[in-house]
């Protein structure tokens, strides 16, 4: 068995906590203590936060769309995937040393993705670009910390909430589309996503396309 080798670590943005990068052989992880936050073999629900967000904006022209969180790149590629040369897909990733993983050791996975002309890399708190503009985004797509209910930082619980959901739903276009990845199901979003104003689905999938552990998307539609 080939051992893990911690290659990095970081705080995370409060101070608290730290991010742990390892590798075996080919394999990546990023581990919060105990915890494992998000493995490169892992990449079917990330996948699927792109697919069904790019599914229902497919008619749009120069889509614009906002990813919070860059993680490995699962969720950006497949977006990339998706959407014709003239989109325009902006990561917000709030922890700078993730950045400078995915152009170092793990530049394999990413595969250049980072380099594509579609592609703006923002070190800011996704938050930030949601309450910046309004009807800015087709598709803004959160794959934050552990979902609606956070582990890695506090702060991010604020997206989740009634005035993150009303700014993120102001910050869309009219028929734009909200995904949230979560590890588990959480009946309070849901509910607070409605109240919001959202046309809801509760997507269930797969960590490894039809294995590995069960995760769920939302994908909620700004009503116009």
């Amino acid at each position: 068995m080939i051992p893990w080798v911690q290659l990095d670590s970081a705080r995370t943005p409060d101070g608290v906590q730290e991010l742990r990068l390892k590798q075996r052989g080919d394999e990546f992880s990023i581990m919060l203590g105990t915890n494992e936050l998000m493995n490169s073999r892992l990449s079917g629900s990330e996948e699927a936060l792109a697919r069904l967000s790019c599914e229902r904006i497919a008619d749009r022209k120069r889509p614009r769309l906002l990813i919070g969180g860059l993680g490995m790149g699962f969720t950006l590629r497949a977006a990339l995937a998706a959407v014709d040369r003239d989109a325009a897909v902006t990561v917000a990733e709030l922890v700078p040393a993730v950045v400078a993983w995915a152009r170092g050791p793990m530049a394999k996975i990413f595969d250049g993705c980072l380099d594509d002309r579609r592609v703006t890399i923002q070190e800011v708190d996704v938050g930030q670009l949601i309450r910046a503009d309004k009807a800015a985004w087709d598709a803004i797509l959160l794959d934050v910390d552990n979902g609606p209910e956070g582990i890695v930082y506090k702060g991010n619980d604020t997206l989740y909430g009634a005035a993150g959901l009303a700014a993120a739903r102001a910050a869309l276009t009219p028929g734009g589309v909200l995904a949230v990845w979560s590890q588990g199901p959480d009946s309070g979003f849901t509910r607070r996503l409605k109240q919001a104003g959202f046309s809801v689905e509760e997507i269930n999938t797969r960590a490894n396309g039809k294995r590995g552990a069960r995760h769920v998307i939302w994908v909620a539609t700004n009503r116009p």
